[in-house]
């Protein structure tokens, strides 16, 4: 297993073909800073490129926390003209998970408030443990979820569900979560980590084409018109319909072996 690291606070490790995002910035409870968010894009735009990477697994090295969201006590000393400066930085942080072409997964422990709660919404699937409270507590502090809460949220658990949790801003426990949708996966205490390796792993034993074609499919059909959907949808499965890994994948079954993906 290798390591690489990104600024000071995040660290990608590599298990063969599943890559893990660590949150590494235990003193503050991964509270994301500028430097943090700059590392978060920097490592997100380096795993996009990664042709090796099936499945990106996102963790914390924070035993009670998975990320509390934007660093306060930094942003209490920003100016207007900090925060204006700051803010493409942290968006490029988020988008950053949010656009990763193969699968993602949130293994999340603790608090997962505010933009930490984000970037477990802009993963693909959410695995927690039962230690779990989630929570878009923005309007508390007078802003708005702005790391993709408003539009990610509806998307999982529909509107009218979002926007209490939103305007409420109430912290919400794991059995709860699991319950509203807002979590996928919910398992012992300790074991989020674990359990989100072990999936990531049957994720990527099969196709790399495939996983992000069918990942393309899913977010751009989207709210579509199912007409339109399927368009997206027909379009996606023609990257695959003449691809190594198509050929290997039937010639595979046919053999009855695993497939030796070519990844192209």
């Amino acid at each position: 297993m290798n390591e690489e690291r990104f600024g000071e606070f995040v660290l990608v490790r590599r298990h063969e073909y599943v890559a893990e995002l660590v949150l590494d910035r235990p003193k503050a409870m991964n509270a994301v800073s500028t430097a943090m968010a700059r590392s978060l894009g920097a490592a997100t735009q380096a795993l996009a490129a990664d042709r090796d990477a099936r499945v990106v697994v996102v963790t914390s090295s924070h035993e009670r926390a998975f990320c509390v969201g934007a660093d306060l006590k930094e942003r209490n000393s920003f100016s207007d003209a900090d925060l204006m400066k700051q803010r493409p930085v942290a968006r490029a942080a988020y988008t950053g998970v949010l656009e990763l072409p193969m699968p993602t997964i949130a293994a999340v422990h603790g608090f997962a408030l505010g933009g930490g709660f984000e970037l477990a919404l802009s993963c693909d699937l959410i695995v927690a443990d039962r230690t779990t409270v989630v929570g878009l507590p923005e309007v508390s502090v007078g802003v708005i979820p702005g790391g993709g809460g408003t539009q990610l949220l509806p998307r999982r658990v529909g509107a009218a569900r979002a926007a209490e949790l939103i305007f409420t801003a109430r912290r919400v426990e794991a059995a709860e979560a699991h319950e509203l949708g807002l979590v996928d996966h919910l398992v012992d205490e300790g074991k989020d980590r674990e359990e989100a390796l072990a999936l990531a792993g049957r994720i990527a034993a099969n196709s790399p084409v495939g996983l992000r074609a069918a990942k393309r499919a899913l977010r751009l059909g989207h709210g579509l018109d199912l007409r339109a959907g399927l368009e997206v949808e027909d379009a996606a499965w023609r990257t695959t319909a003449f691809s190594g890994d198509r050929a290997e994948g039937v010639a595979a079954f046919n053999e009855k072996r695993a497939p030796r993906w070519p990844g192209e």
